[in-house]
């Protein structure tokens, strides 16, 4: 019997359900502003499997899953752009019956590929506008709602076990969780049923009090209720819907039809990405088009969600989506393998044989859906002396639950083409006489027919190739840092190393990387480009750039990396004694080698450039004066001496956005003791930075402070390390006199 681990109760629970052999099952389906990224398909992954349980275990699941295609917020938000799916609309001149419909069959699409079994429902909450008006009224007849101004508030006072759920305290709440302050509220705990409509406002309904709309929380408890009766069996959901959303659905469920609402509340963990939550803001919000678009097929990322327990947190790397691919392409190997074996067992002997494989694979399922576990013992069995026979029937029998699409590949395999078993033969007699070279040549042309050759100790087989597997758009990029061999503790091989970190923009990159190199003599300097996913044609043209110029050399990513990444990838490739990091905004004009060269002699200089910063409390940075010593030196052209690296280490990939790194660094420098200086005149141009200008001001302001208070808990309380120490007019440690200026302030950094 199966074992869930119940929100409500705080513990795994044997499951039953309340009639015989069904089971009412419900999940929050997704709002259709935009594509669902893949921490919102990872949830429903989470709900695909307990349904294929329970239909494993002889039950009917009766299932609904909503489709949220109401705004919810006033008119002066919507035109705010705050109502993503409204704004969405108004932007590209569309219906919401046409955005919402075009998004609704892409999650259907997603779900397809996912192998993710389809509801037998997706109700749409404009369709379900009056059934949520009577949920409404019903809680205003049984006293638990009351109405203001048109606006239907649910009196949470009156629901004596409100934050059973979640565990929140009434007394304990904070006013306004998720809203703001509404003044029309008794208590701002209050939330929403119905809201008035304002003047101006699109989507409205008429309802007994009035023009209005639907609050959030109210379209599940409408909906569920209208397709599976008023008590469900299993509610399931992502962890951040707990609170508000899941306990205010329950609250007002209960206070309008009595009883308990859901036996058994399931909520999956978050997906990070890089270690940190997924988010558009962060740039780690990816959907299955863009994995696919990079060469991934859709099952490989759902063999990575099982290997994960869904109560736990999963990081999500490309890195880990890759050894995801090449798992799901070996285990398909080794059943088409099983296909070959031709030995035979009676319906007895089969049994004998799976049934401990059986139930010990069944029993992790069935605890609380230990999938990482069910998919250890496959692997177990995938490496055992166990029959092909019974393999295969295992394999049919635990895909039901797994859902990889792996019992299509259990028939027999077709007779191979006459060429590949005349290339087989061939190889034969090269590989017995050891003619080493000569056998693997045959093999690769198998392989180049879509072939896999196995030698076992009993024949030589060929078996089809995954096309899934290997990809070309895989062949060439790197994931992550870690993938990036370094240099870091060898000789120099260069003078310079010049690292330019690029998204887009291939015309900036061009003037940066020519003037660079026309500007660097008779210097011997080498250019690392990382492309950082770019999407613009960047990548080719920097390629061929570098097949026409020995000093270039480029690393691809197979997405958008962070900042502090894509600058450790660079440094672990630099050979040079000085490494430069370079804005593709910067332009030369000059030789800006020579002064750097004559200042970074001095080894008591850390990082030099061309543009700098000071500050009294590191909290506030005020650019320049150059050509004299500053607390930070901007990363537009930051240069230092590369054996450096060995004391200070590579950057800090926490820093997925630009802005504050080159300060972390920089104060780091200086925590050894070391001096940064701006130079004056060093001939270099600062363009436009595209990059940030592209980004929209409330979110480029959003991912600086992030970074701003990642610094600030790692430095915060280190005044001491600031230039602003000495006493004015005290020479610096380049000899030069300094006092104080006024210059223009910046929070947190600076551009």
């Amino acid at each position: 019997m199966p074992r869930f681990f119940n929100t409500l109760t705080r513990r795994k629970d044997e499951f039953t359900s309340r009639e015989p052999g069904v089971v009412r099952m419900y999940t929050c389906g997704p709002t259709v502003y935009r594509y669902a990224h893949i921490g919102n398909m990872r949830t429903y992954l989470m709900a695909d499997a307990v349904r294929r349980l329970l239909e494993t275990q002889g039950y009917r699941v009766e299932h609904a899953k909503n489709i949220t295609d109401v705004g919810h917020m006033r008119q002066d938000m919507v035109e705010r752009g705050e109502d993503k799916m409204i704004a969405a609309a108004l932007k590209e001149g569309k219906t919401l019956e046409e955005i919402a419909g075009f998004y609704t069959e892409a999650f259907r699409s997603d779900e397809a590929k996912l192998n993710i079994l389809p509801a037998m429902v997706f109700p749409k909450a404009t369709e379900h506008v009056p059934q949520m008006i009577d949920v409404a009224q019903r809680l205003l007849d049984r006293g638990y709602a009351y109405v203001v101004d048109g606006n239907v508030y649910f009196d949470v006072s009156r629901y004596e076990r409100y934050g059973q759920l979640s565990g929140n305290q009434l007394g304990n709440l904070l006013q306004g969780v998720r809203v703001e302050v509404d003044p029309l509220k008794r208590n701002q705990t209050d939330f929403a049923l119905w809201k008035a409509a304002e003047p101006g406002r699109m989507v409205k309904w008429q309802s007994p009090w009035g023009e209005g709309f639907p609050g959030w929380h109210i379209e599940c408890s409408a909906m569920s209720t209208a397709y599976l009766g008023q008590q469900l069996d299993i509610h399931t959901g992502g962890v951040d819907n707990i609170f508000p959303h899941h306990e205010d659905e329950l609250a007002q469920s209960e206070g309008a039809f009595g009883g308990q609402f859901v036996r058994y509340w399931m909520h999956g963990q978050h997906l990070l990405a890089d270690g940190l939550k997924m988010a558009k803001s962060t740039g780690n919000s990816y959907t299955l088009s863009e994995l696919e678009a990079q060469g991934f097929e859709p099952l490989a990322f759902r063999y990575l969600c099982l290997t994960a327990h869904y109560r736990s947190r999963l990081n999500f790397t490309f890195q880990g989506l890759r050894a995801a691919l090449r798992a799901l392409a070996r285990l398909r190997t080794y059943i088409r393998s099983w296909t070959l074996d031709e030995r035979q067992l009676t319906s007895g002997e089969l049994e004998v044989v799976s049934a401990p494989w059986r139930h010990r694979f069944w029993g992790h399922v069935e605890d609380d859906l230990r999938l990482p576990d069910a998919i250890g013992e496959l692997w177990k069995l995938a490496d055992s002396d166990v029959p092909g026979p019974a393999k295969l029937d295992l394999v049919r029998d635990f895909d039901r639950v797994l859902g990889l699409d792996l019992a299509r590949l259990t028939e027999p395999l077709p007779p191979l083409p006459v060429y590949v078993r005349g290339l087989l033969e061939q190889r034969r007699e090269p590989r017995d006489r050891g003619r080493y070279p000569e056998a693997d040549a045959l093999r690769e042309s198998v392989r180049n027919s879509g072939y896999e050759v196995r030698d076992t100790a009993g024949a030589t087989v060929a078996l089809p190739r995954d096309p899934a597997f290997t990809p070309d758009k895989l062949v060439g990029t790197v994931s992550a840092s870690n993938e990036v061999p370094s240099f870091i503790g060898e000789p120099d091989t260069c003078e310079f190393s010049l690292n330019i970190l690029a998204h887009n923009y291939q015309d900036d990159v061009r003037r940066c990387v020519e003037s660079a190199l026309a500007w660097s003599g008779n210097r011997d300097v080498e250019v690392v480009v990382v492309d950082n996913f770019s999407g613009d044609g960047l990548g080719g043209w920097v390629d061929e750039f570098a097949r026409s110029d020995s000093r270039v050399r480029v690393i691809h990513t197979d997405h958008r990396v962070g900042e502090g990444a894509g600058r450790n990838m660079g440094l672990k490739q630099s050979r040079g004694r000085y490494v430069m990091l370079l804005d593709t905004s910067v332009e030369f004009v000059g030789d800006a080698f020579a002064p750097l060269v004559a200042l970074l002699a001095d080894q008591r200089i850390g990082a030099a450039g061309a543009w700098g910063v000071h500050s009294h409390d590191l909290r506030h940075f005020d650019e320049g004066p150059h050509g004299r010593e500053v607390d930070a030196v901007e990363a537009y052209c930051l240069c230092f001496r590369r054996s450096l690296l060995h004391a200070t280490g590579l950057m800090d990939e926490k820093y997925r956005f630009y802005r504050n790194l080159d300060l972390d660094f920089s104060i780091g420098l200086r925590s050894l003791g070391l001096t940064n200086v701006a130079l004056e005149h060093l001939p270099l141009l600062k363009h436009e930075h595209r990059g940030w200008n592209s980004v929209d001001p409330d979110e480029r302001d959003k991912l600086s402070r992030k970074n701003f208070n990642r610094f600030l808990e790692k430095w915060g309380n280190r005044i001491d390390l600031l230039a602003h120490t000495r006493h004015p007019g005290d020479p610096d440690d380049t000899g030069n006199h300094h006092d104080d200026h006024e210059h223009d302030h910046h929070d947190g950094g600076h551009p």
